[in-house]
């Protein structure tokens, strides 16, 4: 069942899954209704999740269940998880290279894989204060609060 992301609860799990390069508008629209179909029959042995998205920046698909109401199975992930690649087929955007970085420069979203983040961050391309996006956040809670932050305060600080 599809509810509106802001009437998920704090604790409500989320998934976030990075793009490879910026969306444009007429994808995010895209993308929000295939969204919104998909969750909408989301289920857990034929019990309706409680689920909604966001799409912030243009950059990143976020997922969140209210798991108060049903918990996730791996069935119920493995079908959230094939429903995505077949959007990385559509819309030819990658959602699983785990290896990318994603941190903001000048305002703008930018990408680097992970190594070459690490090699610029230690020549001094980068700071502490960098802003980056940890998408190992699991809350909604820590994605409002915590996802978009500060290098030093997510394990980017290892890279240093």
């Amino acid at each position: 069942m599809y509810v509106p992301f802001d009437r998920l609860p704090d604790e409500a799990r989320v998934w976030i899954y990075a793009t490879n390069r910026h969306l444009s508008d007429k994808e995010v629209i895209a993308i929000e209704q295939e969204l919104i179909v998909f969750l909408t029959q989301w289920t857990v042995h034929q019990q309706a999740l409680e689920a909604s998205f966001s799409i912030p920046y243009n950059n990143f698909i976020v997922i969140g269940l209210n798991e108060n109401k049903n918990l996730a199975s791996g069935c119920s992930i493995d079908a959230s998880v094939h429903f995505l690649k077949q959007l990385e087929r559509k819309f030819k955007v990658d959602l699983f290279d785990r290896m990318l970085i994603t941190y903001k420069k000048d305002d703008q979203i930018k990408h680097l894989a992970l190594h070459e983040f690490k090699r610029l961050a230690r020549q001094g391309e980068f700071s502490k204060s960098t802003t980056v996006f940890n998408n190992l956040v699991q809350t909604k809670r820590d994605f409002l609060s915590n996802w978009e932050t500060l290098a030093e305060f997510s394990w980017h600080n290892s890279l240093f």
